[in-house]
């Protein structure tokens, strides 16, 4: 046992260890069909022999973070193989994102099965793109694949890349700043990681088409960059190639999931879930109020990935909990478990009202609030779904200050609203540009004024999206994140209505060109109704209250 598999035990509160004799095999190549190999690292314990392996495919390499966590595994009884993806630290080949991962999981799964410490069982576990190569395997996964532990992750990235026609600029940009540097001595990995945020906001403030951001961002072209701005249409056949969801019907492994209510992929797994539950399985599935990078994800990802190992690779099925859904609901700070997702509730309609109201009761006759929207000096994001600690929940009053951003707020609630499932806005939009961003956030205010953000969405307009009535005015339907929180007695429910949250939505520039080269901004005027004929609302999922 090491110092730091010793401390990730105590903090992911896992089981005592079986061994602490962890011999290590470094540097095992792996053939790919196409003559590429791929190197791997063998972790397993020196005093007991084991027939079960836990597979780890990643690109962000075999050592350093993952280390600690690898041990942890092997100390448990587990032999552990961590392999470097197509491209990455000595792995033969080209990173390409995604596009190799069906093919090379499905050999590095048969070359296991060659080797003769196979024990005809082998899991699979990972966060993020370590989850997506267990989705890509997952449909054709080989017999001896017995089981599949996935965090904060889908069955495909297109919905994260480009969410409600937009594009993730804030994430994208992130991701492919650290991939660039990811390979360089720790002290400059960790140089480039504390400057991320400053070098990035210099980007995000540059005026011109996104298509040269990546080159601002990390000095030379990043091709995946260029192919997802290129690519801006969800039925591209770029997209269809490796998209995994299209399969979930035909998977039969078991498959634990573990997200959070500020994960940029919670949507997209949670219709995974879904969708594993309608072919008739009964995948587990726990959802805390975390985001992304959460240090709670990595705690929760490893006891329960220990824990789904144990049942369907060693048969110790009563270390499960009884019911397969546990989520968190914000606000109480509760956990809660669920025979399944979504639990019942009840969809209620909160009518936006004028004077910054936000009620139950049906609207009135009023005239529409307005905003204009700049795109050179753009509504900024706070918090929220994004990579890095800049994530998550934040204090809004900053940005809600703003002429262009529209707030309306609850009446101080005379008891709990508590809210678990997807939340959706219904608002009536017209504006003078053809092109154009509708960003909705919900907002837990609290007595002494804080507005923090519970969940938000956005949706790209433009011509053929929607349709407009006599006047101009077109109903928009916006979806919101899934959440779970309960908004306590005594708090207000807040719904602000803005035209983007840049840089974690690109900004709309409004003169409809494609999405890399547009570079023209176009000022904008938004009218939002809220009369009979237009009732404005956020719909939201009552459990009670």
């Amino acid at each position: 046992m090491t110092v730091a598999s010793r401390l990730v035990a105590r903090l992911a509160d896992l089981p005592p260890a079986r061994t602490h004799r962890i011999a290590v095999d470094r540097g095992l190549r792996v053939p790919m069909p196409d003559g590429a190999a791929l190197l791997a690292d063998r972790l397993y314990p020196r005093d007991a022999a084991t027939r079960h392996i836990v597979l780890i495919r990643t690109p962000y390499g075999r050592g350093r973070y993952l280390t600690p966590v690898t041990r942890a595994i092997a100390e448990r009884g587990y032999q552990v193989v961590v392999q470097s993806t197509r491209g990455t630290f000595g792995s033969g080949g080209v990173f390409d994102p995604f596009r190799d991962e069906a093919a090379d999981g499905m050999a590095t799964l048969a070359w296991l099965a060659e080797q003769p410490w196979f024990g005809g069982s082998v899991a699979m576990t990972g966060a993020s793109y370590l989850g997506f190569v267990q989705w890509a395997v997952a449909a054709s996964a080989p017999p001896w694949l017995r089981a599949l532990a996935m965090q904060v992750t889908a069955s495909e990235f297109q919905s994260l890349i480009h969410p409600g026609g937009s594009f993730s600029l804030d994430s994208v940009l992130s991701w492919a700043h650290t991939v660039h540097h990811q390979e360089g001595t720790l002290p400059q990995v960790l140089r480039s990681l504390l400057r991320q945020r400053g070098e990035l906001a210099t980007v995000f403030a540059m005026a011109g088409p996104l298509a040269a951001l990546d080159q601002a961002a990390v000095g030379r072209r990043v091709n995946f960059f260029h192919d997802w701005l290129e690519h801006a249409d969800p039925d591209d056949p770029y997209w269809a190639a490796i998209d995994n969801s299209r399969r979930l019907a035909e998977v039969t492994v078991p498959v634990n999931m573990v997200g959070g209510w500020y994960d940029l992929f919670l949507p997209r797994q949670l219709a995974d879930y879904t969708a594993l539950r309608a072919a008739g399985h009964r995948p587990h599935l726990t959802v805390g109020p975390w985001s992304h990078a959460s240090p709670g994800v990595g705690g929760a990802a490893l006891r329960e990935s220990l824990e789904w190992f144990d049942a369907h690779l060693r048969g110790l099925t009563d270390r499960l909990r009884p019911e397969p859904v546990r989520i968190l609901v914000m606000g109480a700070n509760e956990w809660r478990d669920l025979p399944d997702w979504p639990p019942p509730s009840t969809p209620v309609r909160w009518h936006l009202h004028p004077g910054g109201g936000l009620d139950r009761r049906p609207p009135e006759e009023s005239s529409p609030d307005a905003y204009t929207y700049d795109p050179s000096d753009p509504t900024p994001s706070v918090g929220g779904i994004v990579l890095g600690p800049h994530a998550g929940p934040k204090d809004n009053r900053a940005v809600e200050a703003r002429p262009d951003v529209l707030v309306y707020t609850s009446p101080v609630l005379d008891r709990d609203v508590e809210i678990i499932g997807a939340v959706s806005a219904e608002l009536h939009v017209r504006s003078d540009s053809a092109h154009t961003d509708v960003f909705v956030r919900l907002c837990d205010v609290e007595p002494k004024g804080r507005s923090i953000n519970i969940c938000d969405g956005l949706v790209r307009l433009r011509p053929g999206r929607v349709s407009t009535d006599a006047d101009g005015v077109a109903r928009v339907v916006v979806e919101i994140w899934p959440t779970a929180h309960r908004f306590l007695r005594g708090h207000r429910i807040r719904l602000q209505v803005s035209g983007g949250a840049h840089p974690r939505f690109a900004r709309n520039l409004g003169d409809g060109e494609p999405l890399g080269t547009s570079a023209t901004c176009t000022v904008s005027r938004q009218e939002l109704y809220h009369d009979p004929a237009h009732p404005s609302a956020v719909v939201l999922p009552h459990t009670s209250g």
